[in-house]
């Protein structure tokens, strides 16, 4: 094989750029992060003739001024400053159905000199809107080669890398005409740039100009170009409102002689007729709220069989496992503390991947345009925009696919609010607590007929978290200081069919993603609740020991009720056991006792471990839920009267609502965000105002 090449993929964003990334690599990609950013980056191999061939996949932008932190991504590799980034040439996709908002893209790299190769996409919605393209005169006015495809249906893509291979090794010389004549722009300042930079561009010349503060540049380089611009007086606006001028004339022209396109005022597409149905000023949110109501409900119910697969899998595994191995410490280590820390890890899989599906089904078929346009209004007003919509409605299910998805939204503080106030979405794993909160302290009654008292709780419990996230939102923007400006420029794509097999690759990145980087973190913090919970203080530890052997030689008949109780006793005496006692005092005033405060410990590694921790803490044999209530209803503190009140049952189900209690979440958070900062604050603003308002509501009701 020969040398590798790099290939950089860009194009306007909705152009078809995914779907070609997809045909032409396959399941040959990796994801990561660019350099530096949170933004996705996305890689990978596919055979060139003899050459060995990786392809990048740059962030979607429509031009060569970027405005937001995906689009500066793109333009620093095109602009070869990307310190890590290099590319050979560049394969720019362009859409055939809009190609005069996609050629001032095209008409600017031209001008960069670098070899390119221009793939015509959405031919065949093109043609269905009376749009003929002469592809050969196409060719000959940009200079390039230009080939028309259907990543979808594999169309053109033999001749498209019979272009990319001829390019390869024929390069494009840096003399060839350019799409405008860029050096009248700044004649004289440009050619002062090209004593420091010959061999660039006079288009590269004027972006140096334009934007060299940004680029990886040292000092002394730095003033010299600043000095350029202020001997020749080099006005930034001016020079780009005349370059644009420039080519949209040029473009004009291209447009008039090799496109022929329908009188624009024919009749209304399907699109136009679908958005007076679904962006209906009433009948648009009516189908919003059905849309998201079913895929809520969709997350809960597909996602049901194969988690209850895989904790049927893991039951039977630790039950393999006790059953075979020595009862020796590395043992327990193993069941308890790997096994158990992997069970949680992939038991939020299928969660993701079916979230995620949908989440794509949804943007393939254009809808989630229409549902960002429609909540923008609203969310615009406490910091987010319409965009930030979605990742919290997914937090219903899962925080952690929720804030992976936030990457969508450019603006950094829309996106950061949102990752802050996403984890307020009451998740699925908060559902256990809930219910066998409500079904200790809430009567069965139902009003109406059909209204049940305790469903009119739950729900209430949902809506204070998303009433929490807004109202939490509209006060952290007065405090996160990024001063990008927010633009909610969104392009409404058309309604196209789903492709299903971008839908899987999908699902499988994203759980690919959530097992190899938030996996390590929860793997290694469910090692550590394992020790704190399985080891103490060798003093307590052998008294409870001697008091267990004690206690089976006097009464030996009733081994199993006292080997429970033997369990609760170790439990209470470990460090986790004596953390809880020690936090004892600081939430008696929410009307806890030291047993929930170990339940809130072990609750960090996932909030549904409450019900577990519950059933070994009161010697319930298993976490049946009506044992358990039983055990939980007849629990007494010190005076008789209840642990379980009203006021303290409602009290524990508002710091449910409202704290950080997955260290997975902050674990994604950190990922996201590339600091511990952010799921610090989130974590003490969280569980700082779950206390307060947990606090409240105890005193209150009591």
């Amino acid at each position: 094989m020969k040398p590798g090449i790099h290939i950089a993929l860009v194009g306007n964003p909705n152009s078809g750029k995914s779907s070609l990334f997809n045909a032409l690599t396959g399941l040959h990609q990796k994801v990561g992060n660019f350099p530096g950013v949170t933004v996705d980056k996305k890689t990978g191999s596919f055979a060139l003739g003899a050459y060995t061939t990786t392809l990048i996949d740059l962030p979607g932008t429509y031009s060569f001024y970027p405005k937001r932190e995906d689009e500066w991504v793109a333009y620093k590799v095109l602009m070869g400053v990307d310190k890590e980034v290099k590319t050979d040439l560049i394969l720019l996709v362009a859409d055939a159905s809009n190609l005069k908002r996609n050629l001032l893209f095209c008409s600017q790299i031209i001008d960069l000199k670098i070899p390119v190769v221009l793939a015509l996409t959405m031919n065949d919605l093109a043609t269905k809107k009376g749009i003929i393209i002469d592809v050969e005169g196409l060719q000959a006015d940009l200079g390039i080669p230009v080939i028309a495809i259907d990543a979808r249906k594999n169309k053109g893509l033999v001749e498209l890398k019979k272009a990319l291979t001829a390019i390869i090794e024929t390069p494009r010389s840096r003399h060839q005409e350019s799409f405008i004549d860029n050096k009248s722009l700044a004649p004289k300042a440009i050619d002062d740039f090209k004593k420091l930079y010959p061999t660039h561009s006079d288009y590269a010349a004027l972006h140096y100009l334009m934007h060299h503060e940004t680029f990886p540049l040292d000092h002394e380089m730095q003033e010299t170009i600043e000095q350029i611009e202020i001997d020749n007086n080099f006005n930034h606006t001016k020079t780009q409102a005349q370059e644009i001028l420039q080519r949209y004339s040029h473009i004009q022209e291209i447009m008039k002689n090799r496109v022929v396109a329908p009188d624009p005022n024919a009749k209304k597409k399907r699109t136009d007729k679908l958005d007076n149905i679904f962006l209906h000023r009433v009948g648009g949110y009516l189908i919003l709220f059905s849309v998201l109501f079913l895929l809520f409900q969709s997350v809960f119910w597909m996602a049901k069989f194969p988690m209850d697969g895989i904790e049927w899998i893991f039951t039977n595994v630790t039950t393999y496992l006790n059953a075979h191995l020595p009862k020796v410490w590395w043992q327990d280590l193993l069941v308890n503390g790997m096994v158990a820390g992997l069970g949680g890890i992939l038991i939020f899989v299928p969660q993701i991947m079916i979230l995620f599906g949908i989440i794509t089904l949804l943007e393939d078929t254009g809808y989630m345009a229409r549902i960002s346009f429609l909540s923008d209004k609203l969310m615009r007003k406490v910091g987010l925009n319409g965009k930030s919509v979605m990742p919290m409605i997914s937090g219903f299910a899962c925080a952690v696919p929720a804030i992976m998805s936030a990457r969508n939204i450019e603006n950094k503080k829309e996106r950061l609010l949102t990752i802050m106030v996403t984890p307020f979405m009451s998740c699925s794993a908060r559902l256990p607590v809930y219910t066998i909160l409500i079904s200790l302290v809430i009567d069965e009654k139902v009003y109406l007929g059909f209204l049940s008292l305790q469903g009119l709780v739950m729900m209430g419990l949902y809506l204070l978290g998303i009433i929490m996230a807004l109202l939490a939102s509209f006060i952290l923007k007065f405090f996160i200081n990024i001063k990008e400006k927010s633009y909610f420029i969104l392009e409404l794509p058309v309604y196209r069919t789903p492709r299903w097999g971008n839908m899987v690759m999908t699902m499988i990145q994203k759980a690919k993603i959530f097992v190899t980087d938030a996996g390590k973190v929860i793997m290694l913090i469910s090692l550590l609740l394992w020790f704190l919970s399985s080891y103490g203080p060798s003093e307590r530890m052998k008294k409870v020991d001697s008091n267990y052997s004690i206690a089976i030689a006097a009464n030996p008949s009733n081994q199993k009720q006292i080997e429970r109780q033997y369990h609760t006793d170790k439990l209470a005496n470990s460090y986790a056991g004596i953390l809880g006692k020690s936090i004892e005092p600081a939430i008696t005033p929410l009307g806890y006792d030291w047993k929930i405060g170990i339940a809130l410990v072990t609750s960090f590694a996932a909030r549904e471990v409450f019900v577990g921790t519950m059933a070994t803490l009161y010697s319930v044999e298993s976490a049946d839920d009506s044992s358990l209530r039983e055990k939980l209803k007849s629990a007494k503190r010190p005076d008789g009267t209840p642990v379980y009140s009203l006021a303290a049952a409602l009290s524990l189900m508002i710091f449910y609502v409202l704290a950080m209690q997955c260290m997975s979440t902050l674990a994604v958070v950190k990922r996201e965000t590339g600091s511990w900062k952010w799921p610090a604050i989130q974590f003490f603003m969280m569980t700082g105002l779950a206390y307060v308002m947990s606090w409240v509501t105890y005193v209150v009701v009591k």
